[in-house]
C-alpha cells in the first residue's frame, strides 16, 4: 500500500503522520516515528484521521447565489470567480478597499496564508484580513512582543525532559495537547523530583495529576502571578544579576507587586496563601522551570497582561534561555504559528513586521514591488463582524473557518452574515454553521490532498504532502486566492500588476517568496527549502542562509530583539473579568475542549467512535449548585446569559467549584438546536491583542420542563452518516431541546435526542420516520395512545438496525448497546415492544461510556477490574487500555484513585 508522510491537521503539537492510500482514497494513518514532534505517537483524533477522510460531506463544486434570495446553484470555477471578482470590484470602486474583508484560519497552510495576505494588503489595499487565530493566540503574540520583543516562543518540546518544575497555566494539556502530555508523563517517570503546578479553575485531568493545583477563580491570573512575584521579591528569590544585565522595567513592577501580598491575593484568587508561597518558591528554586500555557490565559479581556505576568516570573528568576526553562505558549491550531509568520492578521505584515511601523511597511512594499502598503489598521475578528453587521464592510471572504459557531456572542455574528451584501465561503466541508450564509461557496482541498508547510508550537516547520488528488472540483486554498486575484486584477484595471504579484505556479514558489521576506528578521528561514525539509526532515526557525540546522531555543545569550537588547518587565495590574455575576446571572461560565473532538466538529463529528467518550453536550456543575436548583444528572436545563440561552443536559462534576459551570466548545447548530456555547459568551476583547474573553461569562441555570421525549437511532454507512445528520439538522430547531450525533465504532449510527413540552404532531413524526427510513415491512410498531408512547424497531438480517422511541425513552441506552454490539434481535424481540423498558434478561449489563477509544475498553469493564483491586499496570496488562495513544491514562489513574479513596 503506498504511503506518504505529512502532518496531523488538529492541534499545534504538529505530529507527523504516515498516510496510507490506494491512489484514490486514504485507507489508514499512523504516527511518523521519525517526526521529532511525536516520534510515532498519535492521540485518539490523529489515529482516526483516515475515518474522517470520506467525501460525503464535502463541497463538491462551486456554488453561486445571485442576490440574497433563492438557493445556490452549481457553477463553473470560471463563472464563479468572474462573478465574485465583479462584485468585489464594484464594492471597492464604490466604497473603497476597506469595504471588503477576509477572515481566514490557523488551519490553512503557510502558503495559503501568504497569498491571502498579499491579496488583501498588496492588491486590494486593505488591512481587513484577520484570522480565527485572533480567538486563540493573539494575546500570546502580544505578551511575547511586550516583554521579549518578538513573537517567538523561546522554548521547545525537548525542554519538558530537562525541566525540574513545570508551571501549567490555563491549559488542560491532557485533553488539548495529548501527545505533549505524553512527554510530561515520560519526564515525570524519568525524574520523580519534577514538580508540577497547574493553574486552572477546574480540576481537570491535568490538574488532578499535579503536585500543586491552584484552582483560582476565573480571570484572576494576573493577581496570582503578581502575588508569586511579590513572594520572589520579598523572599530574596529573584536573580538580581540577570535582572540587572538583561532586563529593564523591574522597578515599576516591583513597586506594583508590593500590594499583592499572599494574603491579599488569596482573597482575590480563592486559593490558600500558603499555596501561592509554595508555587513561587518551587518556580524560583528549581534548577529549570518551564511554563506551558494556552487558552485559559489567552481568551481573556486581560489576555496580554496574563501572558506578560507569567513571563515576568521567568525574567525575575532567569528561568529562560537554557534547557528546561522558559515561557512556552502552546498553539491551539495546526498552523497558527505559520499564519503569524506571514503577517496574516490585521495588525501584522510578513515576517513578524508591525503594520504600524513605517519602515516595516516600506520593506514589505519593496519586497512586493509596490509603492506602498496600506497604513490604516485593519479590523480584527470581533471588529470585522461588527462592521459587516453595520454595513461598513459590504463583502466578507471566509476561508477554512466557521465564525457562525466559533465567534463570541454568535447571534449578532449570524445577523451580520445574513445582512452582508456578499459572503464568500471557501471550505472543504458543506455542513458547517457558516455554510448556510454563503452566497458563493468554493470547494477547497483538505488534509490528505494539500501541499505546503505548517509551523508547530516549537517553531518547527514541516512539509505537508498530498496522498491523493483533490476531490472533485476542489482547488488548493492558495490557488483559489491566486486565481481570484488574477480575476480581480482584470476587473480593477490592474491585470498586469496581478499577474506579476501572483505569479505562483506551485506552492513551493509561494514558500520561496515568503522565505525571502524573512531575511534578516527574527524568524529568518532563508537557509530552509522544500528540498531541505524533504531530505532532512522538519526544521526549527530561525535557520538563516548558510546554516544547516535551526535554533533549538532562543535567548541563550541573554540578548533580546528590543531596541536596548534587553527583555522588558511588563507592569501588570489585575483587572476583573469583563462581565460580573449578579443575582440574575449568578454562575461563572467557562468553555474548553474535550479529549476526542476538535473545534466545530466538521471533521471529528463525522467519526462515530469519537463520540464514545462524550456523546452529547453537557453542562458540568457543582453538586451544590445542582441541589439548589433541584437538578439531577441528565435533567435538561436552560443556560442563559445576557446575550442568549441554550438548552442542554446538566451533570454533576467534581471538576467544578461552587458557582462555576463548564460546557465544551465543540457543539454548534449542526449538532444541537442552538449555536452552542457561543450563544452565551461575550464579545469583550483585550485592549492590546483584541482577543475576546471566551473563557468567562455570567449565566443562570434553570430546569426546563420538557416531558415529551424522543430518541431515534439508525445504523448507516460511514458515507451516509453525514448526509443523514445534514437531513436532521434543520429539524432540531423544532424542539425545546435537541442534539444529534453519532455512536458506534466500525459501523456508525446516527442518533437524535429531543424533548418538547408537548408531543410532536403525527405529520411531523411521519417526516422523521421517512427521513430515518422506518416505513417498510421490516419495521415493528408499538403504540400506546393513552400513555403517549410509541416505538418503532427495525430488524434487518437478524439485527436491530434502527429504533424510534417517543414519549418514554428509558430503553435508549440498552437498545443503543444492542445496536453497537450486533446483539441478535431474537434475544430482545419480546422486550423491545413491551409496555415497559426494563433491561431484558438476555442483556446482563450495558458497557456504557468508552474510556479507551483506541482499544474500545468501556468504563464498566475498567471499574469491574478496579473493584477487584486492579491498579494501572494491571488494567493495562489485562484490558490493554491506555497502551496505545495513552490519552485515557489520566482518566484510568483517576478511576483507580477514586476506588482507593472509597
Amino acid at each position: 500500500m503506498p504511503e506518504v508522510k505529512s502532518t496531523c491537521c488538529y492541534c499545534g503539537v504538529g505530529c507527523g503522520v504516515v498516510i496510507e492510500h490506494d491512489g484514490r482514497k486514504i485507507t489508514g494513518v499512523r504516527g511518523d516515528p521519525d517526526h521529532p514532534a511525536n516520534f510515532g505517537r498519535l492521540c485518539t483524533k490523529g489515529q482516526t484521521l483516515h475515518l474522517s477522510a470520506g467525501t460525503s460531506a464535502r463541497v463538491l463544486f462551486p456554488e453561486l447565489r445571485r442576490g440574497k434570495s433563492g438557493a445556490r446553484v452549481r457553477a463553473t470555477w470560471e463563472e464563479t470567480l468572474d462573478y465574485t471578482a465583479e462584485r468585489f470590484a464594484t464594492i471597492i470602486r464604490k466604497h473603497g478597499p476597506d469595504a471588503v474583508a477576509f477572515y481566514i484560519s490557523g488551519q490553512l497552510l503557510t502558503e495559503d496564508y501568504y497569498v491571502f495576505n498579499k491579496l488583501a494588503k498588496g492588491l486590494i489595499g486593505t488591512n481587513n484580513v484577520d484570522t480565527n487565530s485572533r480567538l486563540c493566540m493573539s494575546s500570546a503574540v502580544a505578551g511575547y512582543k511586550a516583554t521579549l520583543g518578538a513573537d517567538a516562543p523561546p522554548a521547545c518540546y525537548e525542554d519538558i525532559a530537562h525541566t525540574d518544575c513545570l508551571f501549567i497555566s490555563g491549559s488542560n494539556t491532557a485533553f488539548a495537547h495529548p501527545i505533549l502530555y505524553r512527554r510530561i508523563e515520560d519526564a515525570r517517570r524519568a525524574n520523580p523530583n519534577l514538580k508540577t503546578i497547574v493553574v486552572d479553575p477546574r480540576r481537570t485531568d491535568t490538574a488532578r495529576e499535579a503536585d500543586l493545583h491552584l484552582a483560582i477563580l476565573p480571570g484572576t491570573d494576573v493577581a496570582l502571578c503578581n502575588g508569586m512575584l511579590h513572594v520572589l521579591v520579598w523572599e530574596g528569590l529573584c536573580n538580581a544579576d540577570y535582572i540587572r544585565n538583561h532586563t529593564e522595567g523591574f522597578e515599576a513592577i516591583r513597586e506594583t507587586v508590593r500590594e499583592y501580598t499572599p494574603v491579599a491575593v488569596s482573597e482575590i484568587c480563592g486559593v490558600p496563601a500558603e499555596d501561592i508561597v509554595k508555587a513561587a518558591k518551587w518556580f524560583a528554586e528549581s534548577k529549570a522551570t518551564l511554563s506551558l500555557y494556552c487558552q485559559g490565559l489567552n481568551q481573556s479581556s486581560n489576555g496580554t497582561q496574563n501572558n506578560a505576568a507569567v513571563i515576568n516570573l521567568h525574567l525575575a528568576t532567569a528561568q529562560i534561555g537554557r534547557p528546561g526553562a522558559g515561557p512556552f505558549s502552546l498553539t491551539g491550531q495546526p498552523n497558527a504559528m505559520g499564519g503569524r509568520e506571514v503577517g496574516g492578521m490585521a495588525n501584522l505584515l510578513s515576517a513578524h513586521r508591525d503594520l504600524a511601523n513605517l519602515q516595516h511597511r516600506a520593506e514589505v512594499a519593496k519586497l512586493w514591488g509596490l509603492p506602498d502598503v496600506p497604513a490604516r489598521p485593519g479590523k480584527t475578528a470581533v471588529e470585522l463582524f461588527d462592521a459587516v453587521r453595520t454595513g461598513e464592510i459590504k463583502a466578507v471572504w471566509i476561508a477554512c473557518t466557521n465564525p457562525a459557531q466559533s465567534m463570541p456572542d454568535a447571534g449578532p455574528v449570524c445577523e451580520a452574515l445574513a445582512k452582508a451584501e456578499l459572503v464568500v465561503l471557501q471550505e472543504a466541508f458543506a455542513n458547517t454553521d457558516t455554510a448556510r450564509y454563503a452566497d458563493v461557496l468554493l470547494p477547497a482541498t483538505t488534509w490528505g490532498e494539500k501541499e505546503g508547510t505548517v509551523t508547530n508550537s516549537e517553531r518547527r516547520i514541516t512539509r505537508v504532502r498530498a496522498a491523493i488528488p483533490p476531490h472533485r472540483k476542489s482547488l488548493h486554498d492558495w490557488a483559489i486566492a491566486r486565481d481570484f486575484a488574477l480575476a480581480l486584477g482584470e476587473k480593477l484595471g490592474r491585470a498586469e500588476d496581478a499577474k506579476r504579484l501572483f505569479n505562483y505556479p506551485t506552492a513551493e514558489s509561494v514558500f520561496n517568496e515568503h522565505r525571502e521576506t524573512t531575511r534578516g528578521r527574527d524568524l529568518d528561514i532563508t537557509g530552509m527549502s522544500y528540498a531541505m525539509l524533504e531530505n532532512d526532515g522538519p526544521q526549527q526557525w530561525p535557520l538563516a542562509e548558510g546554516e544547516t540546522t535551526g535554533k533549538v531555543r532562543l535567548y541563550e545569550d541573554g540578548r533580546f530583539p528590543t531596541p536596548s537588547g534587553r527583555a522588558r518587565f511588563a507592569d501588570t495590574k489585575y483587572r476583573p473579568t469583563a462581565e460580573k455575576t449578579d443575582a440574575r446571572h449568578p454562575l461563572h461560565f467557562n468553555t474548553g475542549r474535550l479529549r476526542d473532538q476538535w473545534h466545530g466538529m466538521s471533521r471529528t463529528g463525522r467519526v462515530a467512535r469519537l463520540y464514545n467518550h462524550v456523546d452529547e453536550p453537557v453542562l458540568a456543575m457543582h453538586t451544590r449548585d445542582m441541589e439548589r436548583r433541584s437538578l439531577k444528572d441528565g435533567d435538561i436545563v436552560r443556560v442563559s446569559s445576557r446575550r442568549g440561552s441554550i438548552a442542554v443536559r446538566a451533570a454533576a462534576s467534581d471538576e467544578m467549584r461552587p458557582g462555576q459551570t463548564f460546557l465544551a466548545m465543540h457543539w454548534g447548530s449542526q449538532f444541537m438546536n442552538s449555536a452552542g456555547a457561543n450563544a452565551l459568551t461575550i464579545p469583550a476583547v483585550d485592549p492590546v491583542s483584541k482577543q475576546p474573553e471566551l473563557k468567562h461569562a455570567a449565566v443562570q441555570v434553570e430546569k426546563l420542563e420538557l416531558p415529551w421525549q424522543l430518541v431515534i437511532m439508525r445504523m448507516v454507512s460511514a458515507e451516509e452518516a453525514p448526509r443523514l445528520l445534514a437531513g436532521v439538522q434543520p429539524r432540531l430547531a423544532g424542539f425545546g431541546y435537541a442534539t444529534a450525533g453519532l455512536f458506534g465504532r466500525d459501523d456508525p449510527a446516527v442518533i437524535l435526542r429531543a424533548a418538547s413540552a408537548a408531543p410532536m404532531t403525527d405529520a411531523a413524526l411521519a417526516e422523521l420516520d421517512d427521513l430515518f427510513r422506518f416505513n417498510n415491512a421490516r419495521c415493528m410498531v408499538y403504540r400506546d395512545a393513552r400513555r403517549g408512547i410509541s416505538k418503532r424497531i427495525m430488524v434487518e438480517a437478524g439485527r436491530v438496525t434502527a429504533v424510534r422511541l417517543t414519549g418514554e425513552t428509558a430503553a435508549r441506552d440498552w437498545l443503543k448497546e444492542v445496536m453497537i454490539e450486533h446483539t441478535s434481535a431474537e434475544a430482545v424481540r419480546r422486550w423491545v415492544l413491551a409496555p415497559v423498558s426494563t433491561l431484558p434478561a438476555a442483556i446482563s449489563s450495558t458497557r456504557g461510556r468508552i474510556v479507551c477509544n483506541c482499544l474500545n475498553v468501556s468504563e464498566s469493564e475498567i471499574m469491574a477490574e478496579v473493584a477487584q483491586g486492579a491498579d494501572l499496570p494491571a488494567l493495562q496488562g489485562k484490558l490493554k487500555c491506555g497502551t496505545s495513544c495513552g490519552s485515557c491514562v489520566p482518566e484510568l489513574k483517576r478511576m483507580v484513585a477514586m476506588r482507593k479513596a472509597a
